[in-house]
């Protein structure tokens, strides 16, 4: 009887103890939301792209975690807070996802991540570029991955201010991302001894830019900074050939250019540009590999946002796997434990402000004779070691970051 009893309580531990395992993957499903541009000026670099990304990784990594399924849901965010708010919590309250991925546009990716931190869940941002979500607005339960407008303006400024041109204009995004980026670039000018002598602020999704190129060429700055990224920067682009600024002898820099933005102005338009990536399809075979697959899948090269978000997903999933649970406070510790290796990032790094600091690269936008084909478009200028590339983890004011 005695030795039937013992067998018995071992039987119901081992219940006890395989359903608290089991138990440890919420709802017995991990649900990745990807809140993205579908239809406006970045759905080129991020939207269907963004969601292809995703969703390969979750395939690669076989579907499921801890013999759980991974699904993906997407939705458009519209490029409003309200309606990326509305979805998110929706998605948080009655659709279970347990962490919204993607989210460009600044003004959208600040409230989400507030967002998420109330509701205790995880936000891994590639799309959005405010500086921010690591400065003044960090959170223990958002990373951002892949880029930011400090590293933006840190990399391409200072290169530009050492070739002598030092004298700066500004076309900015009337908004949180194109107002950081205007600020972090003008910072890294002054800092190098260059000046800025002026800006003009433009509503975003412009159509029409001559008032504000006409500024920008009248005040004989040998710069002309664009702080504004997908739709807008190429409709700046193609105005400012019309104006004739470079011409003229003015440079022109768009601070944030994707490769889908220069391919599809062409070469001939955007010959000479620097431009300031995370990422490029031909940087060697393991980005060449994942490209490849990438393009035959949805049409195009990978932006940076699209590739970061390939290898976040593969990050958060493994960090997962390795906990054997969808907390997100210990996925999130297991995240920041461990270093990012893949064909995104060597010996990435997650920071307690949650920027993941990797290398940057500087490019120029090749001359039509020297491209070897369609997406032939950069030659690369420089390497950037992630410590130099972004910002000091003591300059953000983190609120996480502890002082001494």
């Amino acid at each position: 009887m005695k030795s039937c009893t013992a067998t018995l309580l071992a039987a119901v531990a081992v219940a006890v103890s395989g359903g608290a395992a089991s138990a440890q993957i919420s709802d017995d499903v991990v649900k990745i939301g990807v809140l993205t541009d579908m239809s406006s000026l970045y759905a080129d670099a991020t939207g269907k792209g963004s969601v292809a990304a995703v969703q390969m990784a979750v395939a690669d990594y076989g579907g499921k975690v801890k013999g759980k399924p991974v699904a993906v849901i997407y939705a458009d965010h519209q490029n409003k807070p309200d309606v990326g708010v509305s979805i998110a919590r929706n998605w948080y309250d009655n659709e279970k996802v347990d962490a919204i991925f993607d989210v460009p546009t600044s003004s959208v990716a600040l409230p989400i991540s507030a967002l998420t931190r109330e509701k205790n869940k995880i936000n891994i941002n590639s799309g959005g570029g405010t500086s921010d979500l690591t400065g003044v607005a960090c959170s223990p339960n958002t990373v951002h991955w892949t880029y930011d407008t400090y590293a933006l303006s840190n990399v391409a400024g200072k290169a530009m201010v050492k070739r002598g041109e030092d004298t700066w204009f500004f076309v900015t995004a009337d908004y949180a991302f194109g107002q950081a980026l205007e600020r972090d670039a003008a910072n890294v000018v002054k800092e190098n001894g260059g000046k800025v002598l002026g800006d003009v602020r433009h509503p975003l999704n412009s159509s029409d830019f001559s008032s504000f190129l006409l500024q920008a060429q009248a005040s004989k700055a040998k710069v002309v900074a664009l702080a504004n990224a997908g739709g807008d920067t190429t409709n700046a682009l193609k105005q400012a050939a019309e104006f004739g600024i470079t011409q003229g002898g003015q440079k022109m820099i768009a601070l944030l250019m994707e490769i889908t933005d220069v391919h599809a102005l062409g070469a001939k338009a955007t010959q000479g540009l620097i431009v300031t990536d995370a990422f490029y399809w031909d940087r060697d075979d393991e980005t060449r590999a994942f490209s490849k697959r990438f393009n035959e899948k949805v049409g195009h090269m990978p932006t940076m946002i699209q590739a970061g978000l390939y290898s976040a997903t593969m990050h958060y999933l493994k960090a997962i796997e390795a906990t054997g649970s969808d907390d997100s406070q210990k996925v999130m510790a297991q995240m920041r434990a461990t270093p990012v290796n893949d064909f995104f990032a060597k010996n990435g790094k997650i920071r307690i402000d949650g920027r993941m600091v990797h290398d940057m690269y500087l490019f120029e936008v090749k001359k039509p004779e020297e491209s070897k084909g369609e997406w032939d478009l950069y030659k690369l200028l420089a390497t950037v070691p992630g410590d130099e590339a972004f910002r000091p983890l003591d300059k953000g004011n983190c609120p996480l970051v502890k002082k001494d």
